[in-house]
This record gives structure tokens, C-alpha cells and sequence, in this order.
């Protein structure tokens, strides 16, 4: 059975888990949100601080979230939002998307947002997926795309980042494009196209504090995360590369004139 073979490149650093807990089922899964019943069970994948964890459980009070990750710090934490919340109908434990320690036919919905992208069998991942969903249920995934990212204005720091970004990824055996391929490896796992809804939506930041914060975050991102890390680790780049790399972040952050669109890809596939 295939086991995780890839490396998550950002690591939990406070500058990641400064965006990860950002993440709202509005403003991260709106288009699973129509699915959800009030006592819809829900498994959630790489639920992170459990921000979107929380909220699913908030929006299926009569329900229950299952909230999974590999990393037992970060399950603990999801775990304290969900206490935070004062929310009962939640359970937290450590899991491999690629061998899940469910029963076939256990849930609702499964969801996994941001993860398909970090892992080492993609397709085989979204077959477990479908094994432990209910007949009538859906499998959620959305993942971003990051030779998609689109900037304004155009900084040859920001175009270095991304060079260096999906090389990382890449050689942590991962798929930073991951967005525009959530049907392709739908379709590989033995979903039929007709039970695949796939659809796209994006993250915008422009005004000052949205950039602002977005380019700080990645900033440090760029010098003290697990990608830093990593990036130097495997000669990828040099300190100076990536303090450049910073100060460009920095620079567009600042920059009253900074627009930065995150695209996503997206699918509802259906289990018959």
C-alpha cells in the first residue's frame, strides 16, 4: 500500500501558520459548502490549526468532523481551536492521506484542502479518499497553482521566488501546479467525468493591509520556514538569494500599487 513519499516544504514555522489559520470554510471550501447538512460526518485531511476543521463542524452542529494530519503538534493544535470554539462534535488524529485508518464507507464528505499538492501518489490518495466516503457522498479537494500566480507590478524577485518554489516542491517530491490537475487524477483514480464537478476560485490581495500581510508573510517565509531550510539544504539557492527573494515580498507589500491573484483548482467528485 503506498505509503506518504513526499516532503511538506513549508514546515510550521509561525510565518505559515500565520496564513494557514487565515482559512475560513467561506474563503477556502465555499464551493463544498452547499453540501453540507446539519448532520453531515466529515473527514478532513491535513486539517492544519484546524481553522476550516472548526467551521465545518460549526455548520453541521448534528454532525461530526474528523480532523487528520500527519504532524501531532499541528493535530493538538487543531485540536485547542476546537476547544476555543466550544465545539463537542469534532475528533483529532494523526493520519497518512495514502493509508487512512477508516472504515470503506464512513463519511459524508471527505475534504482536503492544500494537501494534494504535497503529496507523493496524488491518485492513490484520492482512491483512499473515495474508499472511506459513503455512496452519495462527495470527495472535496482544492489546491492552488502556483505557475499561475499572477502579480502586479512585475518584480524579478517575485519571478526568482517562484523559480525556487516549484523547484523545492518539485525535488520534495511534490506538485506546486497541483490546481490544474484535480481532474486529470480524478479521472486516474476511477472517477467517472460525469460524477466530477470541477471548478475554479481565487484569492486576491490588493488593498494595504491584505498585501502588506501577504508580503511580510512571505518574506519570512522566505528566510526562517522549513522552504528556507530546504532551499539552502539542497543548493537550491544561497542566503543572499533568498534574503533578496525577502526584500522583493517586502518591496511589493508596500507598494500601494501591488495586486496578487492566487488561482485554485477545485473539485466535488461524487461517489456512486
Amino acid at each position: 500500500m503506498a505509503k506518504e513519499t513526499a516532503t511538506y516544504i513549508h514546515g510550521h514555522h509561525e510565518s505559515v501558520l500565520r496564513s494557514h489559520t487565515w482559512r475560513t470554510a467561506e474563503n477556502s471550501a465555499a464551493y463544498l459548502l452547499p453540501e453540507l447538512r446539519p448532520d453531515s460526518t466529515i473527514l478532513d485531511i491535513g486539517c492544519g490549526p484546524g481553522t476550516i476543521s472548526a467551521d465545518f463542524a460549526a455548520l453541521a452542529p448534528e454532525g461530526h468532523v474528523t480532523a487528520v494530519d500527519c504532524v501531532p503538534a499541528i493535530v493538538d493544535q487543531a485540536a485547542k481551536e476546537a476547544g476555543s470554539r466550544g465545539l463537542t462534535n469534532m475528533a483529532f488524529a494523526v493520519a497518512d492521506v495514502h493509508a487512512l485508518d477508516y472504515a470503506d464507507d464512513t463519511f459524508d464528505v471527505v475534504h482536503a484542502h492544500q494537501v494534494l499538492q504535497h503529496v507523493g501518489d496524488p491518485v492513490h490518495a484520492l482512491r483512499e479518499m473515495w474508499r472511506v466516503a459513503k455512496p452519495g457522498g462527495v470527495v472535496a479537494v482544492r489546491d492552488s497553482d502556483y505557475r499561475a500566480f499572477t502579480w502586479f507590478p512585475e518584480s524579478d524577485g517575485l519571478g526568482d521566488w517562484l523559480d525556487l518554489y516549484e523547484e523545492v516542491a518539485r525535488a520534495g517530491g511534490g506538485e506546486p501546479d497541483a490546481g490544474r490537475r484535480l481532474k486529470s487524477w480524478a479521472l486516474q483514480a476511477g472517477f467517472e467525468e460525469q460524477s466530477i464537478t470541477a471548478t475554479s476560485t481565487t484569492w486576491t490581495f490588493s488593498d494595504e493591509r491584505d498585501r502588506t500581510w501577504w508580503g511580510d508573510l512571505w518574506a519570512d517565509r522566505a528566510l526562517h520556514s522549513d522552504f528556507a531550510r530546504r532551499a539552502l539544504a539542497g543548493d537550491h539557492a544561497t542566503q543572499e538569494e533568498l534574503q533578496a527573494i525577502s526584500d522583493a515580498w517586502k518591496a511589493w507589500g508596500a507598494s500601494p500599487e501591488s495586486w496578487l491573484m492566487i488561482p485554485h483548482g477545485e473539485i466535488l467528485a461524487r461517489v456512486s
